[in-house]
This record gives structure tokens, sequence and C-alpha cells, in this order.
């Protein structure tokens, strides 16, 4: 997903949205700079056949283990890594491999219980 499609995205979806990271600050001003180097994710509770929302956290920021039990889908600007267990650990998949692909760039990752942003 490119940085535009994520805006697009942020800005048409009615998903209730809490920001971490950088995040927590840049939304409230869209034309904040970005760092080059910042990956922005979201992930979310709920997928309704093709459609990734419900409750999403949006994370912006650099090489982080984010802590997302009850994920059902994500998708991000950058390749991240996908972890069935607390700690970025055990069973891990990413996303450029995503077996069932959904509206928006998203990626249907049932029982996803923490999400691996890379450097």
């Amino acid at each position: 997903m490119t940085d535009a499609e994520f805006d697009y995205w942020l800005a048409t979806t009615d998903a209730e949205l809490t920001f971490i990271g950088d995040a927590a600050k840049s939304h409230l001003n869209p034309l904040a700079k970005r760092e080059a180097q910042d990956t922005r994710v979201t992930y979310c509770s709920k997928r309704t056949f093709n459609v990734c929302g419900g409750s999403c956290t949006v994370y912006q920021g650099g090489a982080a283990c984010l802590n997302a039990p009850g994920t059902n889908c994500l998708a991000a600007t950058n390749n991240v890594g996908f972890c069935d267990r607390a700690g970025c650990g055990h069973s891990c998949n990413q996303l450029s491999t995503c077996g069932v692909r959904l509206d928006n760039g998203f990626c249907y990752t049932p029982g996803t219980r923490s999400i691996n942003v890379p450097p």
C-alpha cells in the first residue's frame, strides 16, 4: 500500500481509529512531514467479506514490535511480519506473502497477536 493509498483509506473509512507511535501526533496535522523510513501500519479487529474494519489501530514509526491481540486484518506501507504470539515470535508470516488479500491493500491475518515492524 502506498502512502497515498494509506491516506485515502484513513480519510474515507468509517472504522474506529486509534493512533499510536508517531501517528498519534501526525494524524492531527495531515500535512505533517513523515520520516522517509517510517512504516505506517493499520491493523483491525473485523473482516466482512473483502473489507477490513471495526476497531483499527494506526501506527507510524520505525522498528517496533506492536502488541496486536484480536487483529484479523492489516495493511502497511512496507513489508511487516505478523505473528501468532505476543513479542513477535513463534509462528510468523510476512505481509508480502499474504494468503488472502482484501480490498484496499489489506491482508486477512486471523490469529495475529503481534506485528514486527522492521528498521
